[in-house]
């Protein structure tokens, strides 16, 4: 159906909060590469067959999400899309599982297997 790989950045946690920001935001950056989107309480909110259809439309996606502190500046001006899950602020553990609830979800309707139910 789909290969998913998980990759984690280390969270910075010696450093002033700015500063931390900046040095998880180049190792994302080097992580994630130009085609990304990012999670984010301020993206897109869509539903789950609009996701779906939305994820239909490239053959690869890599989605980036925040830690407790989010992402600097420079992540969020170099991702292709933000996309949210909310507006609502959440914490980035419950985010994880919620959005892979929704991958799934999305790629059992582009192969019509009966997962979700309008």
């Amino acid at each position: 159906m789909a290969s998913i790989d998980i990759a984690e950045i280390k969270e910075e946690k010696d450093k002033p909060w700015e500063q931390a920001l900046k040095a998880e935001g180049e190792r994302i950056l080097k992580q994630a590469g130009a085609n990304f989107v990012l999670l984010d309480e301020k993206g897109i909110m869509m539903g789950s067959e609009e996701f779906a259809r939305w994820l239909e439309k490239a053959p690869e996606w890599r989605f980036v999400l925040g830690g407790p502190y989010g992402v600097s500046p420079e992540v969020k001006k170099l991702a292709r899309a933000r996309l949210s899950l909310s507006k609502m602020t959440l914490p980035h553990e419950l985010v994880r599982v919620m959005f892979l609830e929704q991958l799934f979800r999305a790629l059992t309707i582009l192969k019509g297997k009966g997962y979700h139910h309008q």
